[in-house]
């Protein structure tokens, strides 16, 4: 009963994810796991944990099968689900172990986050994708990005999960037994209302107008690896078309434009004569993502920054490369399940520098596509003084899957963390404009041209989240760990 108990659990954090906005259903869902490993051995424990994370994962990252199922089969999809279910294994070996000590639940849900920290770094990059902060794009808990970012969100909903636990196993005792519990459960609600009143959405450098152009990418799934041509014409036909409503009033002016990731192809001396013209008949800046070869002979994904009678100026390499795409790895073992290997006969190089654009009146901060899934990226931008971001993404490769609106999701996440809004441009959705309070102000659907113009507001003040950074992440990876090696303490007597 355990299992399937725990299995149904898994699922249900799934059915609780975007783009559905069940956000309630992940402490429930986790208290289900909690539950299931209190007082447990270890051994037990990592075994719920893995049936929750595989029941979770399965359909969660069902985009990969869309992706490469019809040319590798369901392998790919089932080998990055099992190697991400071991650290929900881990996850709840620890959970078990710790369960065992005074105030379980906040130790409980710490080495989650110590464990969803270690999957967001190993192996080969980590795989931050499922994390439980990226369910929470609505809702009560969305408001502790703006003072922990991502890991404050995540152990809000394991302390509250953690908490329901340990309520339900301690019920028919005192009030002083399940009290504790009961703490849990309703500190992370009445911090997210608490922290609420602050989120800031106010132009603080005045607003600009944005437009996204979304093209539009035939659903070729592999197929798009070589229509890279069509990809780019799509866009340069729709920014067309925007300039088109421009000169006829039907849209207002921007101050800037924004395309997806991938429309550019360029050599080291960044020549582009249609992006020169389009540029310059819409007169104001164009931010554009392509792939680059560059005078070292590195190959590199960038978004260049691309004005009217300048052409190319200011230029951000991505930080964060795709294992199996971008980047190879064990390169006569991958071509069994990635495509890529052949399209790309050496590894893409990654930047360690944020991105951020003086663009007219923007201070432009820009990450792509997998970079949103990574604290790091936005709080760069943000600390060098971004005041909107902007994800040019390319999603075509997995057709009417919910990973666009997955992706979203993290987005939304970004603005309430950093206080600023963001800007997503699509290749074929789902393109978006993003409130700073996380809200959507505008938004596309899959597998349509369609262009977005939106007034910003422009903000400058840093959140909590983005002053203190990383160390409310690394303090609570230190709290899960002390827990964890508190149990192995020597007991009274000298015995381990």
């Amino acid at each position: 009963m355990r299992l399937l108990a725990v299995a149904v659990a898994g699922f249900a954090l799934y059915a609780g994810s975007p783009p559905r906005e069940l956000w309630w259903l992940a402490p429930p869902a986790f208290a289900v796991l909690a539950f299931a490993v209190v007082g447990r051995r270890a051994r037990a424990g990592f075994g719920f944990g893995l049936l929750f994370g595989a029941a979770f994962l399965l359909p969660l990252l069902g985009w990969l099968q869309d992706f490469l199922g019809a040319d590798f089969g369901p392998w790919p999809w089932l080998g990055v689900v099992l190697v991400e279910a071991l650290f929900f294994g881990l996850a709840g070996a620890a959970m078990a172990r710790v369960s065992r000590l005074p105030g379980a639940a906040v130790w409980m849900a710490a080495v989650f986050v110590a464990a969803e920290a270690l999957r967001s770094s190993v192996p080969f990059g980590g795989f931050p994708w499922g994390r439980l902060a990226f369910t929470q794009a609505e809702g009560l808990f969305l408001p502790l990005a703006s003072i922990g970012g991502a890991p404050l969100v995540t152990f809000a909903v394991a302390l509250s999960g953690s908490g329901i636990a340990l309520v339900a196993l301690r019920i028919r005792q005192s009030p002083r037994r399940w009290a504790g519990g009961l703490a849990a459960v309703l500190v992370p609600v009445v911090g997210g209302l608490a922290v609420l009143p602050s989120i800031g959405t106010a132009p603080q450098e005045g607003t600009a107008r944005v437009a996204v152009v979304q093209g539009n990418a035939p659903n070729l799934g592999l197929g798009l690896l070589y229509a890279d041509d069509e990809l780019r014409a799509n866009h340069l036909r729709a920014a067309h078309r925007l300039a088109d409503d421009i000169e006829a009033g039907r849209v207002a002016e921007p101050d800037l434009v924004v395309l997806p990731e991938q429309i550019g192809d360029w050599g080291p001396q960044r020549v582009d004569p249609e992006l020169d013209a389009l540029a310059s008949r819409l007169g104001v800046p164009l931010v554009v993502g392509g792939l680059s070869e560059d005078a070292d002979g590195g190959f590199r994904n960038r978004v260049v920054e691309w004005e009217p009678g300048r052409g190319a100026a200011e230029e951000y390499v991505k930080q964060h490369l795709v294992p199996f795409a971008e980047t190879i790895p064990m390169r006569p073992v991958a071509r069994l399940v990635s495509p890529f290997v052949d399209r790309f006969r050496e590894d893409m190089v990654a930047a360690d520098e944020p991105g951020v654009f003086d663009v007219g009146p923007v201070r432009l901060g820009v990450g792509i596509c997998y970079d949103v899934a990574y604290d790091d990226v936005y709080r760069g931008a943000a600390r060098e003084g971004a005041t909107l971001l902007a994800v040019p993404t390319n999603n075509a490769w997995y057709g009417h899957s919910e990973m666009s609106y997955q992706q979203l999701a993290m987005s939304r996440l970004r603005a309430v963390e950093h206080g600023r809004a963001v800007v997503v441009a699509a290749t074929s959705g789902v393109s978006a404009i993003v409130r700073p309070d996380g809200t959507v102000a505008q938004q596309t659907e899959l597998f349509t041209a369609e262009n977005l113009s939106a007034e910003v507001p422009l903000r400058s003040e840093r959140t909590v989240a983005t002053m203190l950074g990383s160390a409310p992440g690394w303090g609570l990876v230190a709290l899960g760990a002390g827990a964890l090696l508190f149990t192995w303490r020597p007991r009274r007597g000298g015995k381990g």
